[in-house]
């Protein structure tokens, strides 16, 4: 909608037409931040994202930066507010608001939208390319891919765009994995018990040679099949792309995160007639404590002087660096993103053009482009789509 929004404004003399698969228009806006829309986040550089290089990522992001999505919206009358995690929500809390006022947009700048109409292939014709799907066929000069990546394939985005991709010259990263995704634990792991319960942790990407790759510290969700919330999900691309080149990366979990292993060390030596859990509850969830204590074998109700030397450690251990057993992820249908696709060095940046293909554009998240949480990745859209739309009606 961004690309075909400002496709129509910057050429009003063309014919801009939008076809859309998803069984429900604009899903992803209406799903995005729990139904309220995540439309960006305060602050935006390519140091929030990963895929290709930071460089590239950049090129494109400063071409319409977050200053211009505020106006961008509220123009449309949209008005955004920024909650003290730096997202930008609108102020009327509720995705719908965003949705129509994009589609408003669209008709204002006199595109044309047919949904649900799947493209099934796009194949280049001499001066322009031939599309074509179950409803019919069209001929254009240009065609703009913005077809999402693998992601909630129940909101159209089922990785067909890729193929449409490769069959027009392009290529994909070795590797497309979920990410912004859930984690699996075993069952019967005692994560899987404290279901519900939130906690600020830390969450760190070890190499199997114990090296730190990557740590995130947010709310971490436990839940019935083992890890969620904030920090999981930003961490989880990372822990997978690592674990794919390195089958010994571990992930480890601070539960406390404003302490290290010799400062807790040091502070439960000093507890002397302290009980254990009321120094753990100083600041983690009674129900954690209390299991944290049985995972390291130690008594709740014993005071710091009764505890051995043993103990000791292996709470520290316990409590600031649990090594985390994950089996695997929440796949595609969990996960908010997908980590891959083509490189952005195939296409022209200043214009989002295909290098392979004259005539082609891509923006989205069908390139090689992911972020965290937190309307960073709404921001690549937009940042792309505006490149892409404002290009696309050019000779």
């Amino acid at each position: 909608m961004m690309a075909g929004i400002w496709a129509g404004r910057s050429h009003p003399q063309r014919s801009i037409v939008i076809l859309d698969g998803a069984p429900k228009l604009g899903a992803k806006i209406l799903i995005a931040g729990g139904g309220r829309c995540n439309v960006t986040h305060y602050q935006v550089d390519a140091s929030a994202f990963a895929g290709s290089s930071r460089h590239a990522i950049n090129k494109v992001l400063r071409r319409f930066d977050v200053s211009q999505t505020i106006a961008f919206f509220r123009e449309l009358g949209v008005a955004l507010k920024r909650e003290e995690t730096g997202k930008l929500f609108p102020i009327t809390d509720s995705a719908r608001t965003v949705l129509n006022a994009l589609l408003t947009a669209a008709q204002q700048a006199n595109v044309r939208i047919h949904h649900p109409c799947r493209v099934e292939a796009v194949a280049k014709t001499g001066d322009g390319f031939h599309v074509r799907g179950e409803w019919g066929q069209i001929e254009t000069r240009h065609v703009v891919l913005a077809t999402g990546g693998k992601s909630l394939p129940k909101t159209g985005s089922d990785g067909h765009g890729y193929e449409i991709a490769r069959s027009l010259g392009h290529s994909l990263t070795p590797r497309l994995f979920p990410a912004l995704v859930p984690l699996i634990l075993p069952p019967g792991h005692f994560i899987r018990a404290l279901s519900g319960l939130s906690v600020a942790a830390e969450l760190e990407v070890r190499s199997g040679r114990g090296k730190k790759i990557i740590s995130f510290t947010n709310s971490t969700l436990c839940t019935h099949f083992g890890l969620s919330g904030p920090a999981v999900l930003d961490m989880s691309r990372y822990y997978l792309a690592a674990k794919n080149d390195d089958p010994d990366t571990t992930l480890v979990i601070n539960w406390w995160p404003e302490k290290t292993t010799e400062q807790l060390d040091i502070e439960l030596q000093s507890l002397r007639r302290i009980s254990v859990l009321k120094y753990l509850r100083s600041f983690l969830p009674e129900r954690l404590a209390r299991t944290l204590c049985q995972q390291a074998g130690v008594a709740p109700g014993s005071s710091g002087d009764q505890l051995t030397r043993l103990q000791r450690t292996t709470l520290t251990r316990v409590v600031t660096q649990m090594s985390l057993p994950i089996t695997g992820d929440r796949g595609y249908n969990f996960a908010e993103v997908t980590a891959g696709g083509v490189p952005l060095h195939e296409l022209y940046l200043d214009r989002m053009e295909s290098r392979r293909c004259p005539g082609l554009f891509l923006c989205g998240e069908i390139c090689d482009v992911d972020g965290r949480i937190g309307g960073f990745n709404f921001q690549w859209a937009w940042a792309s789509g505006y490149v892409a739309g404002v290009s696309v009606g050019g000779e």
